[in-house]
């Protein structure tokens, strides 16, 4: 890649900060004209193709997808078009998307390997923007950013008034015995206060889902559980902690108190130092 002490800093027409031309983004057009600053050899804006790219990758556009990034790289603005790939992998695709992986890939070949304005440069750029248009493309990421900034607004405003927000974040207070109770084991504060050791942990929050644990993995946890020395469990405790969660209400079994009615051996309260008994004793835990 270029240098970026070779760039010159600008706005591009989004008001963010780019870079403007680079050595390698000089010279003439494809008309024989000398290119004006932030002009692609087809005698494009760049920034006009960067965000053409964008689009074409948000709509699937697969043939102008790879257009917009062979333009860019063949003109010199190989550091443009990677910067805007890796962006569009947060923003525009599917979270879990291992297209991601797909794209620093063709990225370390083209940049660190080849030349990235010379034909295997650009074939990187292309096969990149393939796989990023061919991927499950979404704002999810980006809507949700929006959607919890307004609502922190809106619960600060509604705090200053003394009134309930109109709307707030879906998780709401995070207090013990609502519905996400079972967050509150020995990792956090409240849970260690509340003797909430190994048994609550693997009975309420070690569960997983809606898909569960697979049978070896089940099969495991169950064996762990009954050679557990130091605590007991029922039955209906070992049928709990590997059933899988309720897709429509994953949080419905979260309720219970400490080690409920049972010692697990590994209370917190039974530390020497204050500063473990704060946090809990994570020693028995597993994640």
């Amino acid at each position: 890649m270029a240098d970026g002490d070779d760039r010159q800093a600008t706005f591009g027409s989004d008001g963010s900060l780019e870079t403007d031309t680079t050595p390698d983004a000089t010279g003439e057009n494809d008309f024989g004209e000398e290119k004006e600053p932030n002009e692609t050899d087809g005698g494009y804006s760049r920034y006009v193709v960067s965000s053409l790219l964008q689009k074409a990758v948000r709509r699937s556009d697969e043939e102008v997808a790879a257009w917009a990034a062979w333009e860019l790289a063949r003109s010199g603005y190989a550091w443009n078009l990677w910067d805007r790939l890796n962006l569009y992998v947060v923003e525009d695709l599917r979270a879990g998307s291992d297209v991601a992986l797909t794209i620093e890939r063709y990225e370390e070949l083209a940049t660190e390997r080849w030349e990235p304005a010379e034909w295997k440069g650009r074939i990187c750029a292309i096969h990149a923007a393939l796989a990023a248009a061919r991927a499950r493309s979404t704002r999810e990421a980006s809507n949700a950013d929006a959607y919890f900034s307004a609502v922190a607004e809106v619960r600060a405003e509604a705090r200053e008034r003394g009134e309930a927000p109109a709307h707030d974040f879906p998780v709401g207070d995070l207090e013990p015995e609502g519905r996400f109770d079972a967050i509150f084991d020995g990792h956090t504060g409240e849970g260690a206060r509340r003797d909430r050791g190994t048994h609550f942990f693997k009975t309420h929050g070690g569960r997983v889902g809606p898909e569960g644990e697979d049978e070896q993995s089940a099969r495991w946890l169950r064996l762990a559980m009954l050679l557990d020395d130091e605590t007991d469990y029922s039955a209906e405790d070992l049928d709990r902690a590997v059933e899988p969660v309720d897709p429509e209400n994953p949080w419905e079994d979260g309720g219970g108190e400490a080690g409920e009615g049972r010692s697990d051996g590994n209370s917190v309260g039974d530390s020497d130092d204050p500063e473990s008994d704060r946090r809990g004793s994570l020693s028995d835990f597993s994640e």
